[in-house]
């Protein structure tokens, strides 16, 4: 099942930690298949991964916030958390 896929199915705690669980599985199998020792943070990743550093990841999910905060009026509290992690993936 593809993430985007998994996100949209977040409800609770349980199907947060299978997102999660796959958010991190994402990133080890692209870390795995790229070469990441050349890459800047601009470089996407061949799994989509934007950002390669913490830093990176977590600027991302708070501009990701800031500029698209339509999704903050979920009332799902473990879809919005889903969301900012992913935010972190997909935003430059």
């Amino acid at each position: 099942m593809e993430l985007s896929e998994l996100l949209e199915k977040v409800k609770d705690k349980e199907s947060f930690f299978i997102f999660t669980n796959e958010l991190l599985a994402d990133k080890e199998d692209e870390v795995k298949r790229g070469n990441l020792s050349s890459a800047t943070y601009l470089d996407k990743g061949l799994n989509g991964w934007v950002n390669n550093t913490i830093e990176g990841f977590l600027e991302s999910a708070i501009a990701f916030t800031e500029d698209n905060n339509s999704w903050l009026n979920e009332p799902n509290h473990w879809k919005k958390l889903a969301l900012f992690l992913y935010g972190g993936k997909i935003y430059e």
